[in-house]
């Protein structure tokens, strides 16, 4: 049967071991002396002095290998204690990042609700504007309409004044007339003036009529005469005549009252200048205030004798006047 080698060499080397004490222990130097032992000896303690070695080597290694374990472990344990740490602020930043996403969103909400607000305001405001430019049109257009009635109107009152003024004019050369045609008659007898674009003849009682009569005496007619030639010669000139008394009470089997004997008066001039000195009817308005016409107070005699008179009112045709006012 044949028998390996190394066998044979373990065999020996384990005998050796046990049967006797070793030349050195494992990881003390080598003697200095030269061993004198066979070779396969020596070779064997050469490869126990490498194992030895490389035990001492790996023992080496391990403790370092558990030195860095450990220190690798508290680097772990404080890694875990950091990724602790920053998983928490990961958590804290994230519900602040929710925070501030929450606070976005609702500041876009409120953004858009401020902006739909505005958006409804300036709509409101641009309709007022465009309905205020509108109006405005509007009021241009009919304020430059008034403006063009207005110049109208102008030209009409211009027109009108100028007529106005003739018939002032004219009035007033009436007035004159009269005034040179009845000079021969006292002041308290009569008097002529002109109010209101009018000529006012007015003749008293005393010159006309006796009391509580209503025919005309002949120095009225005289008057009255000189009165007729200027009218027939001024054919543009309207007549109205009215007949006014005091406030005392009259009662007569002609005349019920104050009021009827004023119209009685009034009427018997209206006659004279139509019968005896041609003055068309036409012309010629009759009529009576009785006592409520008064121009001074019926207190006193001399205020009766005042309001006892008959007025001949004298206006200039207002047919140019009446025209120009219809047709503005």
């Amino acid at each position: 049967m044949k028998v390996s080698k190394s066998f044979v060499f373990f065999n020996l080397f384990c005998f050796l071991l046990v049967s006797c004490t070793p030349i050195y222990k494992c990881g003390q130097p080598k003697p200095e002396k030269k061993l004198f032992l066979p070779k396969i000896i020596l070779d064997v303690i050469d490869e126990r002095d490498a194992l030895c070695t490389s035990l001492s080597q790996m023992e080496n290694e391990v403790g370092r290998l558990k030195i860095d374990t450990v220190n690798l472990n508290n680097i772990v344990r404080s890694q875990s204690l950091d990724l602790a740490a920053l998983k928490s602020d990961t958590i804290l930043q994230n519900d602040k990042i929710r925070g501030l996403e929450k606070q976005y969103a609702d500041l876009s909400n409120e953004n858009l609700s401020q902006t739909e607000k505005f958006n409804l305001e300036l709509k409101r405001k641009s309709d007022e504007l465009k309905k205020k430019v509108v109006e405005l049109n509007r009021s241009t257009e009919l304020l430059a309409s008034k403006e063009s009635l207005l110049v109208e109107r102008e030209k009409a009152l211009t027109a009108l004044q100028k007529v106005i003024a003739r018939q002032d004019s004219v009035s007033n050369r009436l007035k004159n007339i009269l005034r040179n045609a009845l000079l021969g008659f006292k002041s308290d007898e009569l008097s002529v003036e002109l109010k209101n674009g009018k000529v006012y003849v007015s003749m008293s009682d005393k010159l006309l009529f006796k009391s509580g009569s209503a025919a005309v005496e002949d120095k009225g007619v005289e008057a009255i005469k000189a009165l007729a030639d200027v009218l027939v010669k001024n054919s543009d000139i309207d007549i109205s005549v009215e007949g006014h008394t005091d406030n005392i009470p009259i009662k007569t089997p002609i005349y019920s009252d104050n009021w009827d004997l004023s119209v009685a008066r009034a009427l018997s001039i209206v006659r004279i200048l139509t019968t005896d000195y041609k003055v068309p009817p036409t012309r010629l308005t009759a009529s009576g205030k009785g006592e409520f016409s008064p121009r001074a107070s019926n207190s006193t005699p001399e205020g009766r004798s005042s309001n006892r008179r008959t007025e001949i009112i004298l206006s200039p045709k207002l047919d140019e006047i009446m025209k120009l006012l219809k047709t503005n």
